[in-house]
């Protein structure tokens, strides 16, 4: 079965043997002149959205409703189906890569191996994150130009100002082109403001967030074999000094516990 490499929170270079590998570009910089006639609604974000995330969810394992991912995805965030005025969906992708995104029509896709490695409070900000991006409407404005690739729109092609029906081939482009842009450096930051302001809302450790962005600063340390990782976040704000606006709010707000040394785990975390 084909594996689809997605981009969003966190990017993994580590285990891609087999895999799709796609490049990152700031989605901003990417939408062609074509953009400027397209009549772009929330609501064509949300129905094109759908059609990639379909698209994904059948070129990518998914756990299963008895699978311990799924119970452990479900107990975590089963309770936040509504949130924020989004109507959410989420599943497991059972593959080696790290991560986890979100897209329009609010669907959350969650990677094993992410699970593998963050605590449930670190998945609760992780996921806090992606919404933030759907909240804010990055993923429209990802979504526009992925379009805009997928119709191979320019300002010379562009005929309509309307959005126009895709074939299945490109609908497969569009789902990999949505996930071939990265979000700004701002809008990540934003995002980021999102998910502790989540975590605070619901009561949730906001420390999860905190050691969240340590490790993501020990996977994209040092080695060939993390220089991909390092590559694909050249657009990211570093982590580590995400982490440290995490640290400064926590501490502003009376919740900032030393957490310790943050390590990767060596084994499987279920909680």
């Amino acid at each position: 079965m084909k594996k689809i490499i997605l981009g969003a929170f966190v990017l993994s270079a580590m285990q891609t043997v087999n895999a799709q590998k796609i490049s990152l570009g700031k989605a901003v910089d990417v939408v062609s002149k074509g953009s400027k006639a397209l009549t772009f609604s929330n609501a064509d974000a949300i129905a094109l959205s759908k059609e990639s995330v379909d698209y994904m969810d059948k070129n990518n394992p998914i756990a299963g409703p008895k699978d311990p991912y799924t119970i452990r995805l479900n107990k975590l965030f089963g309770k936040h189906k509504s949130q924020d005025g989004l109507n959410l969906n989420y599943k497991v992708y059972k593959v080696k890569d790290i991560n986890a995104f979100a897209c329009a029509d609010g669907s959350v896709r969650v990677f094993s191996s992410l699970m593998d490695i963050m605590t449930d409070d670190e998945l609760l900000a992780v996921i806090g994150h992606e919404i933030g991006h759907v909240k804010n409407e990055d993923t429209k404005d990802a979504m526009k130009s992925a379009y805009l690739k997928a119709a191979a729109m320019d300002a010379a092609s562009s005929a309509s100002s309307a959005v126009a029906t895709l074939s299945d081939s490109q609908i497969g482009k569009m789902a990999n082109e949505f996930l071939d842009a990265s979000h700004s450096k701002k809008q990540e930051s934003q995002a980021d403001t999102y998910s502790y302001d989540f975590m605070k809302a619901n009561n949730y450790n906001v420390m999860g967030a905190y050691s969240a962005f340590k490790k993501l600063a020990l996977l994209s340390e040092g080695g060939t074999a993390q220089s991909g990782f390092q590559k694909m976040f050249n657009s990211h704000p570093d982590s580590n000094k995400r982490a440290d606006a995490i640290k400064k709010r926590a501490e502003k707000d009376g919740l900032w516990k030393d957490p310790g040394a943050i390590t990767l785990p060596t084994t499987k975390l279920t909680k």
